[in-house]
């Protein structure tokens, strides 16, 4: 099957006021499949914005090739709405240079039906990036790109929003997203892409980005002398947080330290509430990024 999306070596490099290069992104080599929703994450700077311009043509890669088929439509930050133009009338514009396509159905998908009459102006940050998806829904894309599509959403704005994605994806749209919200990535993607110092670290389904990240965490409600006793006989073993009366370890290198601790803290200590951990996609992410930036 033909991918949906294609990089290929892709490179971009700015120079700075001093006149040296600075290497966004570097060598990127992803494959999207038809029909795969993907979330793109990385930290500020890390060159998931870049990248997403050079996909939709927006600036010129300085090498490599972003490929794609069919039709490609995007949701961005920010930009492209006319403050004084009502809902309705900013759809029924998009939607004349789409011939054939319906506006009613897009405002609907995109959950506008009860703003269709207020100015965009009037609009809030997350009404307007509704908006902006349904002008992207107006092309029936192939190929869905999204860069922070939520954001200013309230809670059920955003469960609104990705239910419409879900059902593009059903019908066979490829959606390639970027987003701040990891528990957005982890909830709705079928892979997670993440890239730091513009190059990608991991890439996967969401429990095999898990698993890539080292260690696991113990937990327990215990005082500094337990703590202490525990660091001491456990090898590997180092306190990674303290939060009032409870104290997080984290296990470096062989998975087997967590028994041990744990045996140690049933056994040789007053501790209480004892927890233990793997990694959820936040623990990962920090760890896979600031590991490769």
């Amino acid at each position: 099957m033909t991918p949906a999306l294609e990089l290929r070596s892709l490179t971009k490099t700015y120079a700075t006021p001093t006149g040296e290069r600075v290497t966004a992104v570097d060598g990127v080599d992803l494959t999207v499949r038809q029909g795969e929703v993907v979330a793109f994450l990385g930290p500020n700077g890390a060159g998931k914005s870049t990248t997403i311009d050079m996909i939709l043509g927006l600036i010129t890669p300085d090498a490599g090739t972003a490929t794609h088929t069919g039709t490609v439509a995007a949701v961005q930050q920010s930009g492209g709405l006319l403050p004084a133009l009502t809902v309705q009338d900013t759809v029924d514009l998009i939607a004349s240079l789409h011939p054939g396509s319906d506006p009613d159905a897009a405002i609907a998908r995109a959950g506008l039906d009860d703003l269709r009459r207020r100015t965009v102006g009037k609009c809030s940050g997350g009404q307007q990036q509704a908006l902006r998806f349904a002008l992207a829904l107006l092309a029936e894309p192939d190929l869905l790109v999204l860069d922070e599509p939520t954001a200013g959403m309230d809670v059920d704005a955003r469960r609104r929003f990705w239910a419409a994605v879900r059902a593009d994806a059903g019908r066979g749209t490829t959606v390639l997203f970027a987003t701040h919200y990891l528990e957005e990535a982890d909830q709705f993607a079928d892979r997670v892409v993440m890239i730091a110092g513009g190059r990608i670290v991991a890439d996967g389904a969401t429990a095999d980005v898990r698993a890539a990240a080292t260690g696991r965490r113990v937990s327990a409600v215990l005082g500094p002398d337990g703590a202490a006793a525990l660091v001491a006989a456990v090898p590997g073993l180092r306190v990674a947080e303290v939060r009032g009366e409870r104290t997080v370890f984290a296990v470096d290198g062989d998975p087997r330290a967590s028994d041990d601790a744990l045996r140690f803290l049933l056994t040789r200590t007053d501790a209480r509430d004892v927890e233990t951990l793997t990694h959820g996609l936040e623990e990962a992410f920090l760890q896979l990024t600031e590991e490769k930036a």
